[in-house]
């Protein structure tokens, strides 16, 4: 099962993040944050396979806890979020090592699960094990 953390502060936000990602993948498990320092403190427990990160959080910028983050797991795979689409800011998120950044209100959903999808299939994860029918004898 592929696992997705939503680190963002705007509850709003998450839960339209969480009900597109969970319509479209319904086996996939997502958990959530509100800060940088509540993400930390998921990661101590969990391994996604996935984070999608708000460049603006309370306390630590999504751009410091990234970098803290593929600082212990370089294999996570962080998207940074923002609703400012500026170079310097995809700069910044590149160089807190980052490997995608989508811009808030310009992607579109089905862009998003694309990549979702590629991300779960690259680490051979199933994302449709919630409709696997029991073979009938």
């Amino acid at each position: 099962m592929c696992f997705v953390l939503l680190v963002e502060d705007s509850s709003t936000f998450r839960k339209s993040m969480r009900e597109m990602l969970t319509l479209r993948f319904p086996a996939l498990k997502i958990e959530e944050a509100s800060d940088g320092e509540e993400a930390l403190q998921k990661l101590e427990n969990t391994n996604p396979d996935l984070i999608f990160m708000d460049i603006r959080l309370p306390g630590k910028s999504g751009l410091e806890v990234t970098k803290k983050i593929k600082e212990v797991n370089s294999d996570v795979e962080v998207v940074i979020l923002t609703s400012y689409d500026i170079p310097e800011y995809r700069a910044a998120a590149l160089r807190s090592g980052a490997s995608h950044f989508f811009t808030k209100g310009n992607s579109r959903s089905d862009e998003i699960a694309a990549f979702v999808r590629s991300i779960c299939q690259k680490r051979g994860k199933d994302l449709c094990a919630a409709f696997q029918v029991p073979e009938v004898m």
